[in-house]
């Protein structure tokens, strides 16, 4: 899902790698739209048109997996969600309020509101969540506070640790997740990323990637896409 003010072509422009192998895993990749190029997340403070007319977000969904569903046969129990920033809301929206629908969402620089800043009634239930985020990001704070779209409050975000402690907590994880440093293949940017990640048998796997150095940008280390694919496909 495209951040805000974006639209399909935007995200298709970075999933090329992803697309070639569509066919051979027998993946089914959909670029849904947002309502005047901007989704109705849980986001109270959010100033789009699709915020202030309360656009059904959780109807459109459904019926697109309605009409997916129809036309190709496709396996209800295996619906993915992964957004950039505004997508990335918007993925976290699917799993708060669409547990039943979404196997898993992995949300790209994007924090979760914190508790006042949210208009969703939330369904408290355990999902695999993946989140990767930039610690210089300007526009989604990864230390979490006030986010800014357009010079525009959005309301307060919680911080990266806390929207990963949000998911580990419904899925009943404690402790310190185990921590990994991933290959820096591209050590000209001058950022590397840290994992840290819960996943034990019979619990919905969670993880953050750390970009140290990232922005509100994709990372150049890995690709991104086929990084949530290889999670996704490890919580089938």
């Amino acid at each position: 899902m495209h951040g805000s003010g974006g639209n399909a072509n935007d995200m298709i422009k970075h999933t090329a790698k992803l697309e070639a192998i569509a066919v051979k895993e027998k993946l089914l990749l959909v670029y849904p739209e947002g309502y005047k190029r901007y989704w109705n997340e849980c986001r109270k403070f959010a100033t789009s048109l699709a915020n202030k007319e309360d656009i059904n977000e959780q109807a459109f969904f459904n019926a697109m997996i309605d009409y997916f569903n129809k036309k190709y046969g496709i396996d209800k129990n295996k619906i993915f969600a992964a957004g950039f920033s505004g997508g990335g809301q918007m993925a976290y929206k699917l799993g708060l309020t669409m547990p039943n629908q979404v196997k898993a969402i992995a949300a790209i620089v994007a924090n979760m509101p914190d508790s006042a800043s949210c208009d969703c009634i939330l369904a408290g239930k355990a999902l695999p969540v993946l989140i990767i985020n930039g610690t210089v990001d300007n526009v989604n704070p990864y230390n979490g506070g006030e986010m800014f779209v357009n010079n525009s409050s959005y309301g307060v975000v919680r911080s990266s640790e806390g929207s990963l402690n949000y998911w580990s907590a419904l899925a009943g994880y404690s402790g310190a997740p185990a921590k990994a440093n991933l290959p820096d293949t591209d050590p000209d940017d001058h950022k590397t990323i840290e994992s840290y990640t819960y996943n034990l048998p019979n619990k919905p796997a969670v993880s953050l990637l750390k970009v140290i150095g990232g922005k509100h940008e994709y990372p150049n280390d890995i690709d991104v896409y086929l990084y949530v694919w290889n999670f996704f496909k490890s919580v089938q």
